[in-house]
């Protein structure tokens, strides 16, 4: 049975004849009663009582027109919630990362997704990375990318992927004879960090913190490579994971290292408020950036 016999009852059933139905269908009075005509033939049975003056469903049009309007009443729920999808999608996301290696690949992971989600306009906060916690929280940014587990019932986190940090220097570093780095030999180098506080520095945080350790001399140098030149000289050591490094051209002379016996590995989590985790700009946020660092 199609549609636009149920709309048709329904029609007649609200305007109490088919002059009126006419007028709200766009149709002529002539065409709608041919399209009742042979609807009855199909069906055969009435589904209208009709007068001149009067219009009145049958038992067999009361059951048509409680499907119709369960019918219209689930069409309506659908494109209604289509349409809230659709809006859902329409946002914007500040974003901030308390380890700086992301910001080397976050270009072109947004560039993907404006070509996938042309909707979706993605910010980078590049201030305080080492409260993106409480920016978070303060609404300030949208998501942050960390790698601990935030303490807090207000947000939601998903872990991202995992990687590893490597002390990287110069081939001719008296450390580079060694077959790992232990925490004591942190105690005699030059560590090149991109920007201090150090507690947003992964290897200080994980690694030198906890045993208290500090290096001879730190400097905080925020561009890659002015700190790989420096390193090239054999003027220092930086620590980060090689995956931070793909896009520059690393001479033959540069190292890398294992920190520790077992590596100094780490996980990173996306973290968002729980109130709008499962937001459709979110979710697709959320789902592209796993993939998209699933092989780093």
């Amino acid at each position: 049975m199609e549609l636009k016999y149920f709309r048709l009852i329904k029609t007649i059933v609200e305007e109490g004849n088919l002059a009126n139905s006419s007028e709200r269908l766009f149709l002529t009075q002539s065409a709608l009663s041919h399209q009742l005509r042979e609807l009855e033939e199909r069906l055969g049975f009435k589904v209208f009582n009709r007068t001149r003056n009067k219009w009145e469903l049958t038992q067999e049009g009361i059951e048509l027109y409680k499907l119709a309007n369960k019918l219209f009443s689930s069409i309506d729920e659908v494109f209604t919630n289509i349409r809230d999808i659709k809006g859902s999608s329409k946002s914007s996301i500040k974003l901030s990362a308390e380890c700086q290696s992301f910001f080397h690949s976050i270009p072109s992971f947004i560039q993907k997704m404006g070509i996938l989600y042309p909707e979706i306009n993605i910010d980078v906060a590049l201030g305080a990375t080492h409260q993106s916690i409480s920016q978070l929280l303060s609404n300030e940014i949208d998501i942050a990318i960390v790698t601990a587990i935030p303490d807090s019932d207000k947000l939601f986190n998903t872990p991202v992927f995992k990687d590893e940090i490597f002390a990287v220097m110069h081939k001719e570093n008296p450390l580079n004879d060694l077959d790992f780095l232990d925490v004591s030999h942190f105690g005699e180098i030059h560590l090149l960090i991109n920007s201090f506080p150090l507690e947003g520095v992964a290897v200080y945080e994980q690694f030198l913190k906890p045993n208290r350790i500090h290096p001879t001399k730190i400097s905080a140098i925020p561009f890659t490579e002015i700190t790989l030149s420096m390193i090239n000289a054999n003027m220092g050591i930086m620590c980060a994971p090689k995956w931070q490094l793909k896009s520059f051209h690393l001479s033959e002379d540069v190292v890398f290292k294992r920190i520790g016996k077992n590596g100094l590995k780490r996980t990173h989590y996306l973290v968002v408020k729980e109130e709008v985790r499962n937001r459709k700009y979110i979710h697709d946020f959320i789902s592209n950036f796993k993939e998209e660092f699933l092989n780093l």
